[in-house]
């Protein structure tokens, strides 16, 4: 399950990403927003992290204008590692080596092929295991229960 969600900057190309979802036969539960009409990518980036970081979606991906808002805002939730792609190969780097869970694109930034090949390489590219990337990950892991409440 894919939890997608966007402000709206990038409200079009969340839809074109549900289409390829869609055509796929790839389940997502889209967390809005639902039109062009201004909301905040920090309310968007939230609830799409917390889905996937209770379990509830096993990916997600954030689109903003830039990507670079909601990625914050994403990453401020524990367990998230969302990674902020613009090419494919970015996008199997987050995957294979930092075992990102969240995709965050830009929708002002990419065009519609781009980003869908973006998705696609995101979506099927796993992680690696190998010991040097784990302990990389479990470094931030630690830093990241240094500042919990």
């Amino acid at each position: 399950m894919i939890a997608i969600g966007s402000d709206h900057g990038g409200y079009e190309l969340k839809e074109a990403i549900k289409g390829y979802l869609d055509s796929e036969k790839i389940p997502y539960r889209d967390f809005g927003t639902y039109s062009t009409e201004a909301v905040d990518y920090s309310d968007i980036g939230v609830v799409v992290a917390k889905a996937v970081a209770s379990g509830e979606c096993d990916l997600g991906i954030v689109i903003c204008g830039t990507g670079i808002g909601i990625s914050i805002a994403a990453n401020k939730v524990p367990g998230i590692r969302a990674a902020l792609c613009t090419d494919t190969y970015m996008a199997r780097m987050a995957r294979e080596h930092n075992n990102a869970n969240v995709l965050a694109l830009g929708g002002r930034v990419l065009g519609i092929g781009l980003a869908l090949d973006i998705v696609k390489t995101f979506m099927e590219t796993p992680f690696s295991h190998e010991v040097r990337h784990q302990r990389r990950i479990d470094k931030i892991n630690a830093i990241e229960e240094e500042y919990k409440e």
